[in-house]
């Protein structure tokens, strides 16, 4: 064999490691029950902010810690309290929807970080009947 064949094979073979360790990490989120079932396991769980019940944030007092109810996108019935020590949570109230990538405790999940998923600017535009750059086909 040649010599670039043989580095062609080699970067082919790295390159399908990187692609099966990619597929490895990327997958789908928890749901909130098997947090509860599986205690001090860390996941990540997608879920909606309960507004019935208060957010708990008082700067003066402890400007770390944040408290609120979720409600878990695969059970609507159900509301879990999040603890998060982190600070004030950016957009928390505008959000559709939460990831939290922490692990349940005892009687609460425990969220070291959280990625808010916030509302297309698009969803206004199409409620006022305009629509949105990618539905205009263009030849």
């Amino acid at each position: 064999m040649k010599k670039t064949q043989i580095i062609l094979l080699v970067l082919i073979a790295v390159a399908i490691a990187v692609l099966i360790s990619f597929l490895n990490t990327a997958g789908t989120y928890d749901s909130m029950q098997m947090a509860i079932e599986k205690p001090g396991k860390f996941m990540h769980v997608a879920v909606r902010l309960d507004k019935s019940k208060p957010v708990e944030y008082d700067p003066v007092k402890d400007a770390n810690f944040l408290s609120f109810h979720a409600i878990p996108v695969e059970d609507p019935s159900q509301s879990v309290k999040v603890v998060y020590r982190n600070g004030e949570i950016p957009n928390l109230m505008v959000s559709e929807r939460l990831i939290l990538k922490g692990k349940y405790e005892t009687d609460h999940f425990e969220c070291k970080d959280v990625q808010t998923k916030c509302p297309s600017k698009y969803k206004e535009e199409q409620a006022k009947g305009q629509t949105h750059p990618d539905s205009i086909k263009v030849n």
